[in-house]
């Protein structure tokens, strides 16, 4: 990933969208319960756009710095009420209503994520491929525990998985956690066995949820056809650049070996790392030889090595490893609920282990690291940015949720209180409530925001 004006522009137009889907829902129900919306942003800072409402009197603003936006209700807290408006000030409405505005917010991120999801399965329709597994990675946890090319995992830790994905997300969760972990592989003879993964200690095991190793699967790779040694793209500045390799180039043999496809130059190049090799390859029609320095990354904690390329095909897969279905408007709402629901369950999942320090705190992305994402889901097309825009607003509802006094969560456990005290919280603790919840959120930022520079500069 590269930062760039591009994903820049990307990250403004998610963030425009999704916090105006956030504070609509704050909007829509508090119009809709009876309070006074004095205001509407979009965005913070001078206004470039205002209108009122003619009957509501609520004020639209479109603001300069759109990196945000906010719902003002009316607060006799904040300043001086007229009495015939005290009934439809904020803390002059009862508890649950200022709860379920509260709620609104992200209740509006979920519903837009999934019905956003459910247009892109309809108009689209949903691919995924089978756990039908190749050749696993050398030294990898799935090889140490004997997965074989041609097995298809079935079940992880006992829950029924029917797709690489769900068997990706499920062995991370498994990685996550203390208890055992276990795979049921159906192999090529059709008989079901169970492989048991085994960590050399719970710092290994911590160490494969870092972002650098995760995306491995512990090893696993689903089964491909052969596609040729051929060099697509070639990172600049890379081993493989520096060595005066460029796209188009296909590669003939490594320290004299011979490739014969990509996966084979893939595994001859991360049998070396750090280390000098040779590289024989041929390019218009005429061979040469190279050396090339080959730099070294950790993948499931073993150390690899790589020369940064891409492939120039796209993987093929044999016949039923990969199935494209296009369902119906309500199959496609049923599938929706059922993905965000386990989106979101992973994110709790995830945090819940990072509490634990059974995950890195590494995969806190800030947002460096999500501009990135939207430039590059932009710039691979629509549908891979609307994807996107669903997984940030189910993000961004799910930590609106949480119980920090600042976020919509940590108010709504303060009304909760105040609702079953019968009394309003006193100033001071709301006052202290505040103070912490700007700390919390400064520290997750602040540690968000050190991810994102390690990752740039690391």
């Amino acid at each position: 990933m590269s930062f760039s004006l591009w994903s820049l522009a990307a990250f403004i137009v998610a963030v425009c969208v999704l916090v105006t889907v956030h504070e609509f829902g704050h909007y829509w129900v508090a119009r809709k319960l009876g309070f006074k919306v004095l205001r509407f942003s979009v965005g913070f800072g001078r206004p470039l756009w205002s209108r009122i409402g003619r009957k509501s009197g609520t004020e639209y603003v479109l603001a300069a710095i759109p990196l945000g936006g906010y719902v003002k209700l009316l607060d006799e807290r904040e300043a001086p009420v007229a009495e015939a408006d005290l009934p439809h000030s904020f803390t002059r409405r009862p508890h649950w209503q200022r709860i379920a505005v509260l709620l609104a917010g992200p209740a509006a991120n979920f519903l837009f994520a999934i019905l956003l999801l459910a247009a892109i399965l309809l108009v689209s329709g949903t691919t995924e491929l089978r756990a039908l597994q190749g050749p696993p990675l050398a030294n990898s946890p799935a090889a140490r525990a004997g997965v074989q090319s041609g097995d298809e995992v079935i079940a992880v830790n006992g829950r029924p998985v029917s797709s690489q994905g769900e068997a990706c997300v499920g062995l991370f969760e498994g990685v996550a956690s203390r208890a055992p972990l276990t795979l049921t592989l159906r192999g090529a003879d059709g008989q079901q066995r169970v492989a048991n993964f085994a960590f050399l200690s719970p710092a290994e095991r911590r160490g494969l949820t870092e972002p650098a190793t995760a995306p491995d699967c512990l090893g696993l790779q689903v089964q491909q056809l052969p596609v040729p040694a051929v060099l697509g793209r070639v990172s600049p500045g890379g081993p493989a650049a520096l060595a005066g390799l460029q796209a188009g180039d296909e590669i003939q043999s490594v320290n004299g070996e011979p490739v014969h496809d990509y996966l084979s130059l893939q595994t001859a190049i991360r049998a070396h790392p750090g280390e000098p090799i040779a590289v024989q390859y041929q390019r218009d029609g005429r061979t040469a030889t190279t050396r090339i320095q080959v730099g070294s990354v950790m993948r499931d904690g073993v150390r690899i090595g790589q020369i940064q390329v891409l492939s120039l095909h796209a993987p093929e897969f044999p016949p039923g490893v990969e199935r494209h279905t296009r369902p119906g408007l309500v199959a496609a709402l049923g599938i929706a609920s059922t993905e965000a629901w386990g989106m979101t369950r992973f994110q709790v999942h995830m945090l819940w282990g990072m509490l634990a320090g059974d995950v890195s705190v590494k995969n806190l992305g800030g947002p460096l690291s999500i501009a990135e994402y939207a430039g590059d889901s932009a710039h691979a097309g629509l549908a891979v940015f609307l994807g996107f825009l669903v997984q940030i607003s189910l993000v961004l509802g799910f930590m609106n949720l949480l119980p920090i006094p600042i976020l919509d969560g940590g108010q709504v456990l303060m009304q909760s209180i105040e609702w079953l005290k019968g009394s309003p919280l006193s100033e001071r603790v709301q006052l202290a409530g505040q103070q912490l919840g700007i700390a919390l959120v400064a520290l997750l930022l602040g540690l968000a925001l050190y991810n994102d520079i390690t990752r740039q500069f690391g």
